[in-house]
């Protein structure tokens, strides 16, 4: 397995990174647990979740993923050995505390804490924002496609809190996620100017099927350091051929819940 540093850390991850999302949906915790095995027998030290995991996401099954993970970290007694990474919920998700997700320090320090308790960890390598809280997404392939609630934070208060929870030993470091190259910037500017820690990584799809990183965020990525984690690199699995001539596999995550799929259509 080779590895590569996180952004400006001195944080080595493999570079593959395990994705968690599907457990305690689509996957059983015993797979869940297999996975996790697998992985390391591979040389795989980095892994990824976010407090709203599992998907599809529904109420009565928010935090799970974290939960798998944490009994499987405390089983195998392995933390140390792992790169930890998760996400705070972004807007829209108004069974995660009563829709009170936007990037205020409340909310960060509250959600950081819900995380490291369903994880049973005291810290994490990585926290990342999992989507803007302005009124934006890239979630889409081709960009924003319609507006959503803005329900921001100051995004000085945004870093500030951030960087409490490092001082405080409970994140390494922070990136984000499904973000734009203006967000990106900004964070970037405005963490320079408050003399505290910049995001290190930004998480987006990134595939064939999608290279909109490639247009502005690729070079921001490269001179200000935030390092690419790229997900989807399979285009949830339309890259695989698994779905052509319109077959839908059993078990499949686009048979399951086809209205979820960003890779299907003209576009």
């Amino acid at each position: 397995m080779q590895f590569r540093r996180l952004g400006t850390t001195d944080i080595n991850v493999s570079i593959l990174c395990l994705g968690t999302m599907t457990w305690g949906e689509q996957n059983t915790r015993e797979e869940g647990f297999a996975q996790m095995d697998h992985a390391r027998e591979h040389g795989i030290n980095f892994f990824d979740t976010a407090e709203m995991y599992p998907v599809d996401v529904r109420p009565e099954t928010y935090g799970h993923t974290e939960v798998i993970i944490g009994e499987w970290l405390k089983a195998r007694g392995s933390r140390n050995e792992i790169v930890l990474a998760s996400k705070i919920c972004g807007p829209g998700r108004h069974h995660v505390r009563g829709g009170d997700t936007c990037f205020d320090r409340k909310t960060i320090h509250e959600a950081c804490e819900g995380s490291l308790k369903r994880l049973r960890t005291d810290y994490l390598d990585l926290y990342q924002l999992h989507w803007p809280d302005r009124g934006w997404t890239d979630f889409k392939s081709l960009g924003q496609t319609a507006p959503i609630e803005d329900v921001g934070a100051d995004r000085e208060e945004t870093v500030a809190a951030l960087d409490e929870l490092m001082s405080a030993g409970k994140i390494r470091s922070w990136g984000v996620s499904n973000e734009s190259a203006w967000g990106t910037m900004d964070y970037v500017a405005r963490a320079d100017r408050a003399g505290v820690a910049r995001p290190v990584s930004i998480q987006n799809a990134y595939s064939l099927l999608n290279r909109k990183f490639e247009f502005a965020l690729a070079e921001i990525a490269l001179r200000d350091h935030v390092g690419l984690l790229a997900y989807a690199p399979i285009a949830a699995g339309v890259l695989t051929g698994k779905y052509l001539n319109d077959a839908r596999p059993q078990g499949a995550r686009n048979t399951l819940w086809p209205s979820n799929t960003r890779y299907f259509g003209q576009q």
